[in-house]
């Protein structure tokens, strides 16, 4: 080799490892999979009485054991004084102030099953209060302190129709058949329910024996049933609640009345008996009256939340936000009883909102909440006797901290900065707000843009269309994990709100009524549009993924447009015959999402069906579902996938073990499920190979 050649090698040589380092670089500064397991979440925050001092949950995963654990943390109002209360890897959360702010209850697993712990702030001396065999929930203390309310499962016998022979001495028999009797036996979370029922109960704050208050082959919380946790009066004779006590529950699960239960016999009352649900009652301070929120359920897919309140008695039962065509949320009323603070999405944004006693509306806040995903609803607030309140914030470029501020003159401030170490030196992806034109109606249709670190806009990128579940729900102006790391990757990714999303009003949300999937097809292919018009996106990168919704629309999209290089369908419904008939949810949706049985409407069930379409796929498509999920169940997933094959179009089914709705319970498996996404359209991506989780 000549000397100029060689020089030439070597230039090229010490160009390429240059090159190498400035992307080793880049990719050190962005997010990673492995964050994972750096990120925090915060919620669950709680003003002491005098407004001085904050507690909160912090929310972190350990990388050792593959879990997710939560302490307890308190700062002063000021920000000052910021520090754990609890330690360690367990679960301690439900942190309740007691009203002379003296001392707090919650709930730990730290002695190996959920108990309710007492703690004395000025000495830090912490009591276990209880020894039960089942977990409670719901914690909340009388007014004199004397009393904790709680809920908790009350096992029964599990149905039997038969008699086994005893086995013989030493013999290992194989566990018996379960006999199952009810509608509702199994739910996404909790897997096969156990015989029983949950009731609310009290204990002596001192620690004691525990006294079911509520009875009755009724369900007054569990997650498969619409149970709200109980609230003191005043007066500490009494506890509200909504519960379904009907004889039918658990066909119409969301038919919810307020109950009034005396702590003394246990007797319960019906304050509300109309048909729907109506839910979370709170007493005003003067314990003069009961508001709530609910609506008159017309069997629609989706319904406003509407804020009620009626005398304590349950007389003039009246809506006082009919103005306010938006869901409301986590009430909670003013000192002096002129109205109510509640959280409320509008237009991808969660808000804090008051309500006068007359209708009224003044927004507080904006961008409240806490979260590692654009979906709506995680916002929380308590509010001090003197008008000092705390509150969950978010952002796109932060999941969420802890703020408070004074009621009386709008101005809050951030006490915590839980995840500053991680997002310090890292690239964050730009979010950017977009408005479109659905070329179905010309209706305005909001968005969201994430662009990926180091963005350029006189390149051309690959997008990514990922879309929302629900289907009744919204994404926002939030951050979102697996998002920022699909733009980390390479990818413009587009989030939307198509027809059907809440935060637009009753009329919007509806438009999908017994006709999902639709039209939204439309509101989504004419966001791609307005991407590809941008001049930035290649046109020939396009890709498509989302979960539960998302991922029926996932398939809509591919079975209706081949523009789509590849796709992930994630925990999609596929067969709406069979989803009514195994998903833990087919109890309500069966009415709500349909006219009525399959079998009566036959037609309706097979033209929304995801196999209508599939035989228009071209798209290569994974198929992601947890193989314990049971609101979307891997049989239909299996029915998808084996009709992509029959069709010799490019497949794979990725079932990740012992996961519900979601992909989230151990954080190895969300880090999973992220890679499988993004490794799949890298597959499929021009001159790209598959991601890694380096």
């Amino acid at each position: 080799m000549n000397k100029s050649a060689f020089n030439f090698r070597l230039c090229v040589l010490l160009v390429s490892a240059l090159c190498l380092s400035v992307s080793a670089q880049s990719t050190q500064n962005r997010l990673t999979v492995q964050d994972i397991f750096n990120l925090e979440t915060v919620s669950d925050p709680q003003i002491s009485p005098d407004g001085k001092r904050i507690i909160y949950v912090r929310q972190f995963a350990d990388i050792m054991s593959d879990k997710r654990c939560s302490n307890l943390w308190i700062v002063n109002f000021d920000g000052s004084d910021h520090r754990p209360l609890t330690t360690g890897n367990f679960n301690d959360a439900s942190p309740r102030w007691s009203a002379d702010g003296k001392q707090i209850i919650y709930i730990s697993n730290r002695d190996g099953s959920p108990q309710i712990y007492r703690r004395w702030m000025d000495t830090g001396e912490t009591a276990k209060l209880t020894n039960l065999t089942q977990a409670p929930s719901g914690v909340a203390l009388s007014p004199d302190g004397k009393w904790i309310s709680f809920t908790m499962h009350v096992p029964e016998a599990p149905a039997s129709i038969i008699k086994m022979p005893s086995p013989p001495e030493g013999a290992k028999w194989a566990e018996p058949a379960k006999v199952i009797d009810k509608l509702v036996y199994r739910f996404n979370g909790a897997g096969y329910l156990k015989p029983g029922y949950t009731h609310l109960f009290v204990v002596p704050s001192e620690g004691g024996t525990p006294r079911q208050i509520s009875s009755g082959k009724f369900q007054h919380g569990g997650v498969a049933f619409g149970a709200s946790e109980a609230v003191w009066t005043p007066d500490g004779k009494y506890l509200l609640m909504s519960a379904n006590r009907n004889q039918d529950f658990e066909r119409e699960p969301r038919d919810t009345n307020v109950f009034e239960f005396s702590v003394a016999d246990g007797s319960a009352r019906a304050l509300t008996t109309r048909k729907g649900p109506d839910n979370a009652p709170q007493i005003s301070p003067d314990g003069r009256l009961i508001a709530y929120t609910g609506f008159e359920d017309k069997f629609q897919g989706y319904q406003v939340t509407q804020l009620h309140v009626m005398n304590r008695d349950g007389s003039n039962q009246r809506v006082i936000s009919s103005k306010w065509d938006r869901d409301v949320a986590g009430v909670r009323w003013a000192s002096d009883g002129s109205g109510l603070y509640f959280t409320s999405d509008s237009e991808g944004d969660t808000g804090l909102y008051f309500i006068t006693l007359g209708g009224e509306v003044k927004k507080l806040l904006s961008n409240v909440g806490s979260t590692a995903s654009a979906y709506g609803g995680g916002g929380a607030f308590t509010i001090a006797r003197n008008g000092a309140f705390t509150i969950t914030q978010c952002n796109p470029r932060n999941p969420g901290d802890i703020a408070a501020g004074m009621l009386n003159d709008g101005k809050v401030k951030t006490l915590t900065a839980v995840n500053e170490d991680l997002f310090t030196g890292k690239q964050i992806g730009e979010v950017e707000e977009i408005w479109y034109t659905s070329s179905k109606d010309n209706r305005k249709i909001q968005g969201w843009i994430i662009k990926p670190p180091g963005f350029d806009a006189s390149k051309k990128y690959p997008l990514i269309l990922e879309i929302h579940g629900g289907p009744f729900a919204n994404y926002g102006d939030r951050f979102d994990l697996e998002k920022q790391l699909m733009a980390a990757s390479g990818y413009v990714v587009l989030y939307t709100n198509p027809r059907g999303s809440t935060s637009y009003g009753g009329e919007f949300g509806n438009l999908i009524h017994h006709a999902y999937p639709g039209d939204d097809f439309f509101d989504l292919n004419s966001g791609v549009d307005a991407m590809v018009a941008k001049g930035y996106v290649d046109p020939e990168q396009l890709y498509v993924t989302g979960g539960s919704g998302g991922g029926v629309l996932t398939c809509w999209m591919i079975g209706r447009s081949p523009r789509f290089r590849a796709a992930v369908t994630v925990y999609p419904v596929i067969n709406w015959y069979s989803f009514v008939l195994t998903s833990d949810i087919g109890n309500w949706t069966v009415d709500h999402w349909f006219p009525g049985f399959p079998w009566d409407h036959v037609e309706n069930y097979e033209k929304r069906s995801l196999l209508s379409v599939v035989k228009n796929v071209k798209s290569p498509t994974m198929v992601l579902t947890g193989e314990a999920d049971y609101r979307t169940p891997m049989s239909d997933s299996e029915q998808y996938y084996q009709a992509l094959k029959l069709l010799g179009v490019e497949s794979v089914l990725v079932r990740v073990p012992d996961e519900p709705h979601g992909i989230q319970v151990r954080p190895s498996h969300h880090m999973s499920k992220i890679l499988h996404i993004i490794g799949w359209l890298d597959k499929h991506r021009k001159g790209e190979s598959v991601v890694s989780g380096n």
